[in-house]
């Protein structure tokens, strides 16, 4: 992989930026394009809205691409995660005593969803998967004849636990449970494949590893759901003929834009699609294999120094994500000295996280974990 920090991002000289698992900074050409588009717009205006038409579908296509979806005709463009999963959550027809599985790590947005429907009668199992040497069978293990739904993170936010997928996706296959996975610490870099995976949901926000902005999100739903979610956002946009504004007898789309109600986001549509154009032709394989290297250094200093690593250490089953603390030292001041010397980073599960992606360079890793371990003035 040829060196991009200094071709395609632009960060301050002073900031050492290992938050990519929260909010990613854009690379220089996503900056350049919605300076273009914000031009552009104060211009001319909407003159060239059929050119950004061509830009959405294309968009629809790289995230297809990044997933190994059957068609861009799966792929809706949603706000954000959390709007993605109430899609499925209020799409699928639930009856008392209905059973949806998730893990004891997830983040709230893959959680709160499904607990919004006890009112329903619909109970959330909780599967602890903490320490566990096979947390995928102890889920598989959970499934009962009531449950309905399986809803997992792909990487888990605080640990960067990754699961195996696939054989959790064959067991919900096998037993007729749909299957959704919140693949938001995942997407851009780690590689995902929904066929091996079997999901039937895909949902994630670009704002984290594929370094779009926030306020757009990818919703995959395998084609055999399309019709089977009932709708509860209805507008212009989401009718099967789109731009006939006169026509009386509509009929939801017959592709995944049934799901969208109403005007694209256009400037975050821009912005994703130059953002996964960098992702993209870097390749998901190669942004794995470097992020890897650098999450391995990490682990490796943190330990040599008397660390504590908290999340995940096994290179089998982790992404992006590092979490760890030195002792027993006031973890909230440690976090404040370091984003007031120019650290951004995290603090989750109980410590520090550290979330590098391709283009973080050495002289980034090597400031971030001396002022992790630099002693604190009281």
């Amino acid at each position: 992989m040829r060196q991009y920090t200094s071709d395609e991002f632009n960060l301050a000289d002073d900031i050492c930026y290992l938050n990519h698992a929260a909010v990613a900074p854009w690379p220089k050409r996503t900056v350049e394009t919605v300076q273009r588009f914000a031009l552009e717009n104060g211009r001319v205006g909407s003159h060239h809205y059929e050119r950004w038409l061509a830009t959405e579908q294309t968009l629809r296509k790289q995230l297809q691409t990044l997933i190994n979806a059957a068609s861009s005709d799966e792929i809706a463009l949603m706000k954000s995660t959390s709007e993605a999963l109430s899609v499925v959550a209020y799409g699928m027809r639930w009856k008392a005593g209905d059973e949806i599985i998730i893990s004891n790590q997830e983040f709230p947005s893959n959680r709160i969803v499904w607990e919004s429907l006890r009112s329903q009668g619909v109970e959330v199992v909780t599967v602890t998967i903490d320490h566990v040497g096979d947390p995928e069978q102890r889920i598989i293990d959970a499934m009962t004849p009531r449950t309905r739904l399986v809803s997992l993170s792909s990487v888990q936010y605080a640990t960067g636990l990754a699961l195996d997928l696939p054989p959790i996706g064959a067991a919900c296959r096998q037993h007729g449970v749909a299957f959704c996975v919140d693949a938001i610490q995942g997407l851009g870099v780690k590689p995902f494949d929904v066929q091996a995976c079997q999901a039937d949901f895909v949902v994630a926000d670009g704002h984290k590893w594929m370094l779009g902005p926030e306020g757009l999100a990818l919703f995959y739903c395998r084609s055999d759901w399309l019709e089977r979610l009932d709708l509860k956002q209805y507008g212009w946009h989401m009718v099967e003929a789109l731009g006939d504004f006169d026509q009386r007898d509509w009929q939801p789309a017959s592709t995944a834009r049934r799901f969208e109600c109403g005007s694209p986001n256009m400037l975050g549509i821009h912005a994703l699609h130059a953002s996964l154009s960098l992702v993209l032709e870097i390749g998901i394989q190669s942004i794995f294999e470097a992020v890897s290297g650098k999450i391995q250094y990490l682990i490796d200093t943190i330990n040599k120094y008397g660390g504590t690593i908290l999340s995940v250490a096994d290179p089998e089953s982790r992404a992006g994500i590092v979490t760890f603390r030195y002792g027993d030292e006031d973890i909230q001041a440690r976090y404040r000295f370091l984003q007031h010397n120019g650290v951004i980073c995290a603090l989750r599960g109980g410590g520090i996280r550290f979330s590098p992606h391709f283009y973080t360079s050495d002289a980034v890793l090597e400031r971030a974990l001396t002022l992790s371990r630099k002693p604190l003035n009281n």
